[in-house]
């Protein structure tokens, strides 16, 4: 069971890094003539999603390291962002 939410954990934790990187890219905080409104907001998802990838490298990055193993805290906290991410995609087609 142990090895198993190992596994779920570096899994969901590469999807959330390549869903974070990726959002992260076609976000652009301070490009010219953004309403206040519109630079607050892609400047709060910016920080999200790169909270997000520090997370998910760190989910990626512990086997590596040999740090502690993840609790199920941990693994049902990032795979519950990586179904997320999956359900958005499968709905965007």
């Amino acid at each position: 069971m142990n090895s198993l939410l190992c596994v779920v954990h570096w899994l969901s934790g590469l999807i959330v890094v390549a869903e974070a990187l990726n959002k992260l890219e076609r976000t652009s905080p301070f490009a010219p003539h953004l309403s206040m409104r519109k630079r607050a907001v892609d400047v709060l998802k910016a920080i999200a999603w790169s909270l997000l990838a520090i997370g998910g490298g760190g989910a990626v990055i512990t086997p590596v390291l040999g740090l502690e193993k993840p609790t199920l805290q941990d693994v049902s906290v990032i795979l519950g962002f990586a179904v997320l991410i999956i359900r958005t995609r499968v709905k965007e087609g």
